[in-house]
């Protein structure tokens, strides 16, 4: 039951931005002209389609079936992860769904057009020109970096203290073998 959620709640964070990004990528294809900007944010941010036969921020043009492949492991990798570790927060979740729905974003445009539809551009600083997809990508892996920290240094702490009260438990006498081993466990991997 936990594999079914944990995979339903990845899927459909990944299905949602995949969407997000499709219909935004589909209304700049039908509204903007390649190499003409429009205004978005004044001196912030303007709208300019361009093709980009690269990989995030226009960067590797002309390898796209390298980073076809890539977006599919990466993709597969954090299905695999979430997988294997069924009680992984919720958070962590949506994380790594919003990471691969924007990798599964731009691989649609790789397959379809052998290109990506790119069409933010920065006006107060120059910086390549990116989409949706790479704004999930990598605010995803921003966050994600930020959550598996926390969740980490939870984790550990939740050891220490388990490990403190199984030291507890021998000191107060308790001989039993369970109290015994969570301490020479404890002991053995440096706590």
């Amino acid at each position: 039951m936990k594999h079914a959620r944990s995979m339903a709640i990845w899927s459909i964070t990944a299905l949602l931005c995949v969407v997000v990004d499709q219909v935004v990528k589909a209304w700049a294809l039908a509204n903007l002209v390649p190499g003409k900007p429009v205004t978005f944010i004044p001196h912030v941010m303007d709208l300019l389609l361009v093709k980009n036969t690269g990989a995030a921020f226009s960067l590797g043009e002309g390898a796209g079936w390298l980073f076809i492949a890539i977006a599919l492991a990466v993709v597969v990798g954090i299905g695999y992860e979430i997988w294997k570790h069924p009680s992984t927060p919720t958070y962590l979740l949506v994380i790594g769904g919003v990471v691969a729905g924007g990798g599964l974003g731009n691989l649609i445009d790789r397959v379809a057009h052998g290109w990506v539809c790119d069409f933010f551009a920065t006006t107060f600083m120059d910086f390549a020109i990116f989409n949706m997809a790479d704004i999930f990508v990598c605010c995803g892996i921003g966050a994600g970096l930020v959550a598996l920290w926390h969740w980490d240094s939870q984790q550990e702490k939740a050891a220490r203290a388990k490990d403190a009260a199984a030291a507890r438990s021998v000191k107060l006498g308790d001989t039993s073998v369970g109290a015994a081993d969570r301490l020479r466990n404890s002991a053995k991997k440096g706590r």
